[in-house]
């Protein structure tokens, strides 16, 4: 698919920018943040609840589809659109990362990915050519190519060997593409190293993808280390082509991530934290489990319209927590998801508007980010436990 996407506004002032992404299931207004569904479902939520919240594109992974229910499977029941009952644009990830992250062996050769499932243990080889096979049966309406993901911290060399296959993989994807309709993106790898991310970049952008991802981040490596290796990118991205962040949802590096140009962004942090108890405010992200809560009888933010906020009480929500039912994850992934959104639309308003450098500076002025160390933690640990 050529010529999907249209650059609306940009920012006299830093690369942000709002664009129109074109796909087979209607346009997507961005800068966007997709909610993750990793296995056909966005965890606790219907689609006609992550309409309401305000997601135009949610993502979906291919690894796990593949290993259940089966990509023969989804094809048969019509393709993942009609599989999960959405009707909205769907971006699958090729699955590269959860290969590595997730399978208990791996071994990677230019030739493909020899992996065992973190299911049940059986043995699966695939290639770049098979994920987009996987993909265009899915009749996703942006596909990933198969990249190599190198953890943060890896040797020069690993990281170098990396950036190549990744490269040589990506061609692969593009000449194994047939699908007329769904659009491809390339993955730009390279880990914290300047000079690796510029190779990667420049390498890909030789050829004719639809758009172009920044992979590998989000992984352990500080916020300063994710700003310059985006920095570093985006301007070696075609001016034309939509950019996309890849593992990046928390609302500051949203902010920031667009006032760097970024178009695209996904993630699992604003479903997972709120199936926690954190819950994002405008003045930061607050926990719902605190004893401050238990006697609050107003929302969790009185300026917030989302169903929960609307209808149920702070000291309803906590209650629900402490008790461990079902409808306080519901309740409060609907409030994340919902501020997420329109977190994305007030950002796009105001770069239409050409006021986003003062949005940005008032948001951030008042929004107290998780502390960076207990962030630091967390992630760690969520990468160990290999949690989805």
């Amino acid at each position: 698919m050529k010529n999907n996407f249209e650059i609306l506004e940009s920012s006299a002032k830093s690369p942000a920018r709002t664009g129109r992404l074109l796909t087979g299931h209607g346009e997507v207004l961005t800068p966007v943040f997709s909610p993750v569904g990793s296995q056909a479902t966005v965890k606790t939520l219907t689609p006609e609840e992550i309409k309401d919240a305000g997601a135009g594109m949610i993502l979906s992974n291919t690894y796990h589809l593949y290993l259940q229910p089966g990509i023969e499977i989804v094809k048969a029941m019509g393709g993942l659109h009609r599989f999960m009952g959405w009707d909205r644009p769907i971006l699958t990830d090729s699955g590269g990362f959860q290969v590595f992250s997730l399978s208990p062996l791996v071994k990677i050769t230019d030739e493909g990915v020899t992996f065992r499932s973190h299911i049940d243990g059986s043995k699966h080889f695939i290639t770049p050519e098979d994920t987009v096979h996987f993909q265009q049966d899915l009749g996703s309406d942006v596909m990933m190519v198969l990249d190599e993901v190198p953890p943060h911290d890896a040797p020069p060399g690993k990281i170098a060997k990396a950036v190549e296959r990744t490269g040589l993989w990506a061609k692969r994807c593009l000449e194994a593409k047939t699908s007329t309709n769904q659009q491809l993106f390339a993955i730009i790898q390279g880990g914290i190293d300047p000079e690796m991310r510029q190779r990667s970049a420049s390498q890909l952008a030789e050829f004719d993808f639809d758009g172009f991802a920044i992979g590998g981040l989000s992984l352990g490596e500080s916020k300063e280390e994710t700003s310059l290796a985006v920095e570093t990118i985006v301007p070696l991205i075609p001016e034309g082509k939509p950019r996309y962040l890849m593992g990046v949802g928390s609302p500051e590096d949203l902010v920031e991530g667009v006032s760097r140009g970024i178009d695209i962004f996904d993630s699992v942090l604003p479903t997972r934290v709120a199936r926690n108890g954190g819950l994002y405010t405008n003045k930061g992200r607050i926990n719902i489990k605190n004893n401050l809560f238990k006697n609050h009888g107003g929302p969790i933010e009185e300026s917030c319209p989302c169903y929960t906020c609307q209808t149920f009480s702070a000291a309803y929500l906590a209650h629900l927590f402490r008790s461990n039912e079902i409808l306080g994850l519901r309740l409060a992934t609907i409030h994340n998801i919902s501020f997420t959104q329109r977190l994305m639309a007030r950002i796009i308003q105001a770069l239409a508007q050409d006021s986003f450098d003062e949005f940005k500076r008032e948001f951030l002025a008042g929004y107290q980010p998780a502390d960076e160390k207990a962030r630091q933690e967390q992630k760690s640990k969520w990468l160990k436990n290999k949690l989805k």
